[in-house]
């Protein structure tokens, strides 16, 4: 708590550290709106209190009030970064919806090898938090594609939050982070440090050069010009709405050709939002000539 600030009452009957009206709430929503295309519904109350209340005391302010006004009058400086970092969520895993792992190792790595002769290939991996996604995938390249076989492969990671690209550029995991990868793979694809007695997991350097991590706001204009062969944007556009949503997969689809692959998550689809794929897999889409 600030220091000599008192509880007060919310209007619920709930005791808080920091008064935090429905203005509070709605502005700050439509500033998370604005600057991340994210809409929080009014569900989200609490999670943009606790996380934000964490930035109050970090800066020694008394109200959410003035907190908008800190972010009103420097809209560019440093504080809207930790505004973005704390507000988005960052819930990843290695190998997550291994089915979709599959499908590029048997779909377009084995048919890229079939090809025969110097192949190029670029992934982009649209919000790729603390860096699992992106090392998947390249580990996942790392298996199917012989060591020395000259193919142009190139995995492109990016996300909003500064703070999970960091963690990400330095493939660096806690025992608890790897616990589900196969041994086989453990021991392949990262070395193994002790650090007071604290065992942490590095990525291996083979797996990381394949990766360029830069960050990207999905609401400005995409710096890439393509052709990209697969996209994923998994667990990302659910907290996007329609409107949102259907103007990112255009912009998607222009950095795409026909036949090549968008990956999205398990709940997620492009039903009334874009006519440009076609569902081919578990939420595994194809672009449409």
């Amino acid at each position: 708590m600030v220091s000599g600030a008192l509880p007060v009452d919310d209007g619920a009957g709930r005791s808080r550290e920091f008064h935090f009206s429905d203005a509070d709430f709605n502005a700050l929503r439509a500033l998370v709106r604005q600057q991340t295309g994210i809409s929080l519904s009014e569900a989200k109350r609490e999670l943009v209190y606790g996380r934000l209340a964490r930035r109050l005391r970090a800066l020694g302010l008394q109200s959410f009030a003035a907190y908008r006004d800190l972010l009103a009058g420097n809209a560019d400086g440093p504080e809207m970064v930790e505004f973005i970092n704390a507000i988005t969520t960052n819930l990843t895993s290695f190998f997550r919806e291994s089915h979709h792992f599959d499908y590029l190792r048997e779909q377009v790595l084995q048919p890229l090898l079939k090809r025969g002769g110097s192949q190029k290939l670029r992934i982009w991996s649209a919000g790729c938090s603390t860096g699992e996604e992106p090392y998947s995938i390249a580990m996942t390249v790392r298996e199917a594609v012989p060591e020395g076989a000259r193919h142009d492969i190139k995995i492109l990671a990016t996300d909003l939050d500064s703070d999970v690209l960091s963690r990400a550029r330095g493939g660096l995991y806690a025992q608890d982070r790897v616990k589900g990868l196969p041994a086989e793979r453990l021991g392949k694809f990262f070395r193994e440090q002790r650090d007071g007695g604290v065992v942490k997991y590095q990525v291996e350097a083979a797996v990381r050069s394949l990766i360029t991590f830069n960050q990207l706001n999905l609401m400005n204009a995409l710096p890439m010009k393509g052709p990209l062969d697969v996209i994923f944007c998994r667990n990302v556009v659910i907290y996007f709405d329609k409107d949102t949503q259907r103007d990112l997969f255009r912009r998607y689809a222009q950095l795409q050709r026909p036949g090549d692959i968008l990956f999205l998550g398990h709940s997620e689809s492009l039903f009334k939002v874009s006519d440009d794929y076609s569902l081919v897999g578990r939420t595994v889409y194809r672009r449409n000539e």
